[in-house]
């Protein structure tokens, strides 16, 4: 009986793929994509809020009608949801192009430069306390598939995390909506109230409440201390809209 052929190795994926999202081992929420999403959400939602409060600040002690504020606010909102969304996009697509391209010289070292590349991995290992066996041990493993290879690299000499790999699309989308939701907030008050004055007070105790709900909610996936994260948040944001407020009354008294 003849013997079957022996399997060559599969050659090694295109470094894109090193872009991709290692297997989950995780169920947990802050271990996926969505949990890792609440920097876009914190800072969309936070800039929504603070952006929005000092502009109804500034129009309604110039204007007297509460429906031309509110829809000068939904402008408003919509124009800065846009900007934060092309912004994140923007940033987040550099950073990955970015990181692309150091894999890719990462991969170019690998081949033609092996010796140098295995050093590093020796030096990598032994910072981290392996003996000496054990140093050569994980060099030889890790050197014998260049997929392994490129990827332990590209984490432990690079430091890249999936989290700078995630969609610009999605990032963009998302910290757009996030800020949309914390203007809109804000601006619901003024299509109820009477007077632009009460409108506004009951903006200003809406900004502070959903500062403090969303400092308090982002501990769902930070492990933070709820009560600390949620006066931390609501404090740097009630600091962001006074320097706001002073800057704008001392250019109005320089005026």
């Amino acid at each position: 009986m003849a013997s079957m052929p022996e399997e060559r190795p599969a050659s090694p994926p295109p470094v894109t793929w090193l872009a991709e999202p290692l297997k989950r081992f995780h169920d947990e929420a802050w271990h996926t994509p969505q949990g890792r999403l609440v920097r876009e959400i914190i800072f969309g939602l936070n800039d929504g809020v603070i952006s929005t409060i000092g502009f109804l600040a500034g129009v309604t002690a110039t204007l007297g009608d509460v429906h031309t504020i509110a829809l000068g606010g939904i402008a408003a909102a919509i124009a800065g949801a846009v900007a934060m969304g092309v912004g994140a996009f923007v940033s987040s697509k550099s950073q990955r192009a970015f990181f692309q391209a150091e894999i890719a010289r990462e991969a170019w070292e690998i081949e033609n430069m092996p010796d140098h590349e295995r050093q590093e991995i020796r030096e990598i290992y032994q910072k981290l306390g392996f003996t000496p066996d054990e140093v050569d041990i994980v060099v030889r493993r890790v050197t014998s598939n260049p997929t392994l290879w490129l990827r332990v690299m590209s984490r432990e000499e690079l430091g890249l995390a999936e989290e700078v790999f995630d969609s610009p699309v999605r990032v963009g989308f998302v910290t757009s909506l996030a800020y949309q939701l914390g203007a809109l907030l804000l601006l619901i008050p003024y299509a109820f109230a009477a007077t632009p004055r009460t409108a506004f007070t009951v903006a200003a105790v809406v900004a502070v409440v959903t500062l403090l709900a969303i400092g308090a909610g982002k501990t769902w996936v930070t492990k933070e201390r709820p009560v600390e994260a949620a006066l931390e948040l609501a404090g740097l944001g009630i600091l962001a809209c006074v320097i706001g407020l002073v800057l704008g009354w001392a250019v109005g008294v320089a005026v």
